[in-house]
């Protein structure tokens, strides 16, 4: 039998997270209204009867939220065999997320004080989040564990952002609890538990005072691409913004609907596919992200049968269920209901979205709606849109092919700086800077971080680009450009190429380099994950990956095969952290087989 780690691709670890069914069924069990069957449920619909539609507009999360509450629309929750387990229209959001809210005050955990949710995609999730809102409490919504075997280190990093964040209470699901309360051990965290706990605390009854415009709204801990996780202090009037200019570039309308099987506690899939879709009163039928590594085409399925206009996926989803689709396509699939089919949170290859597009053409689906954005936790989530139903265009620098990702949101400002600092002219590659609404204060408690990256408003993304035709066009991470006998050589580049050869897939290669010593120059290391088990396949695979190098970049390498049990490392978002691979591979943590 296959299992999910062999058939995930490895840029995406929260799907390996254990989770019984028979846990599941009752976790859901209890957020169905009163009376009623998982038969008997329904969706929420598309469209609500009488409430008129507003395309944001709010001055925070609580003002959106009892405005969404008049209608009818909501989220649903869905298995990996598409049956729905759960919908929470926002008027029952509201509801639950009120009483939630006075059972923390009832609990004694004052305003301005920091609630940890572990965010698994579940109901209760939302009615904590909301919850806190309404009790002027802070949520901090954390990872759920990574894979298989990585229970300690799952502890050991839940404790950093519980410390960090100087949280008081941890909620979890059920199945979680025992890794929470391990984490919270020791800590300022008094109260831990699942829902049922917080739900059995006495209600206050005093006047419930929201978080409101000014204040702040949540700590978002950032994926840690190059760097330890900082908790991103977002507030109320940099998410509004931020919302406000997404939805309004992608033209968000009362006919709209989507479907996410993004993880709930990363920036794209909370605010993405939870906060903006209410700001503006959509229904978003979710996928739990383990769901979706089982049966991604679950994922396509769901938009067809729903109708769904709005997706969003990093590329690798777009290429699994491309992959998946030349083994077997379901029959009953239509995407001509897609308008806008959103991509990012990682480099964007054109290949990958020509493959996509071709793949599906024949089932409805319309290469226009491509949508490539450019965004980071430390901008609430997405800066730079590109049209709606417009499709992608690409920009070829240096012999390397790019997508471009659009112009910045309304009231916002990009600059692609050059080495003095000053601003470059179109075509030439810079470090990007970012200024406006939704840019983030500083990280939460960090004053020296912060002011590692913010100057007089302005944000260092740490991120590489230049324009193009007036748009954003992201070429790599700073920190991860390699520079070998005087060469810029992109990591990714390399990393693409390999993971072309046979019995490779994507997510499998890592590329860094070594600093010079003694006068010589960087070597680039090339670290592949799964190998063959004889000794001369291994041999042959590595001549390959080292030719492979020699052509795409013009330089040698030095080869290190990884097992598929230690795996490449990865941030919470599931993309591959270099820093993280370079750092354990100085420390002996890859045991490779015996190399020529």
């Amino acid at each position: 039998m296959t299992s999910i780690r062999e058939v995930l691709p490895a840029r995406f670890p929260e799907a390996l997270a254990s989770d019984s069914e028979a846990s599941r069924l009752q976790r859901y069990a209890s957020t169905l209204p009163s009376g009623l069957s998982p038969e008997a449920l329904v969706p929420t619909p598309t469209l609500n009867t009488s409430l008129p539609f507003r395309r944001g507009g709010f001055s925070s999360l609580c003002e959106a939220l009892d405005y969404a509450a008049r209608g009818e629309t909501g989220l649903n929750f869905f298995d990996a065999r598409g049956k729905l387990l759960s919908r929470l229209s926002y008027a029952d959001l509201s509801v639950q997320a009120r009483r939630f809210a006075r059972h923390l005050i009832g609990a004694g955990i004052g305003r301005g004080e920091r609630l940890v949710i572990v965010a698994d995609t579940w109901p209760g999730f939302c009615v904590a989040f909301f919850g806190a809102q309404y009790a002027g409490v802070l949520p901090v919504p954390v990872a759920v564990p990574v894979g298989f075997g990585a229970k300690e280190s799952y502890i050991a990093q839940l404790r950093r952002q519980i410390v960090a964040a100087g949280a008081v209470a941890v909620v979890a699901p059920d199945d979680l609890v025992g890794f929470a309360e391990a984490a919270a051990a020791g800590t300022w965290a008094r109260l831990v538990g699942p829902m049922s706990l917080f739900e059995a605390l006495p209600e206050a009854s005093a006047e419930l005072q929201p978080l409101s415009a000014g204040e702040r709204c949540y700590i978002q801990f950032s994926s840690g691409s190059t760097r330890a996780p900082l908790g991103v202090d977002i507030h109320q009037n940099q998410l509004m913004a931020n919302i406000d200019g997404s939805i309004t570039r992608q033209e968000l309308d009362e006919h709209d609907a989507g479907v996410s099987w993004l993880p709930l506690y990363h920036d794209m899939g909370l605010i993405g596919f939870v906060l903006a879709p209410m700001c503006a009163q959509r229904s978003v039928d979710l996928l739990a992200p383990r769901d979706f590594a089982r049966r991604p085409m679950q994922w396509l399925s769901l938009i067809s049968r729903r109708r769904a206009t709005i997706t969003y996926s990093p590329g690798f989803g777009y290429e699994l269920v491309a992959r998946r689709a030349q083994v077997q396509m379901p029959g009953d699939i239509d995407l001509s209901c897609l308008k806008l089919a959103g991509i990012g949170a990682d480099m964007i290859q054109p290949t990958v979205l020509r493959r996509f597009a071709e793949t599906f053409a024949s089932r409805g689906f319309d290469a226009r709606a491509f949508m490539p954005s450019y965004g980071m936790a430390e901008v609430c989530v997405g800066l730079t849109f590109g049209g709606r139903f417009t499709g992608f265009r690409t920009d070829t620098l240096g012999g390397r092919e790019f997508v471009s990702c659009g112009r910045p949101m309304d009231g916002h400002l990009v600059q692609v700086r050059g080495a003095s600092g000053m601003p470059l002219a179109e075509r030439h590659v810079g470090r990007i800077f970012a200024n406006g609404p939704s840019v983030m204060p500083g990280y939460y408690l960090k004053t020296e971080e912060s002011r590692e990256v913010l100057d007089d408003g302005w944000l260092d993304t740490g991120d590489l680009g230049y324009w193009a035709d007036g748009e954003l066009v992201i070429t790599g991470r700073a920190k991860d450009l390699m520079i070998v006998n005087g060469r810029n050589i992109w990591p990714q580049d390399i990393e693409w190429a390999v993971e072309t050869l046979p019995r490779l897939r994507r997510g499998d290669a890592c590329a860094f380099s070594l600093e010079a010593t003694n006068g010589g120059a960087e070597e680039v290391i090339v670290l592949v994950q799964g190998f063959p088990a004889e000794p001369d396949e291994i041999a042959a695979l590595i001549g390959n990956i080292r030719q492979v190098v020699k052509e795409t970049a013009g330089i040698d390498c030095r080869v290190e095969l990884v097992s598929r049990q230690v795996g490449l490392p990865l941030t919470s978002s599931g993309k591959l952290s270099r820093t993280q691979a370079k750092a354990k591979f100085l420390n002996g943590a890859f045991a490779p087989p015996s190399l020529s």
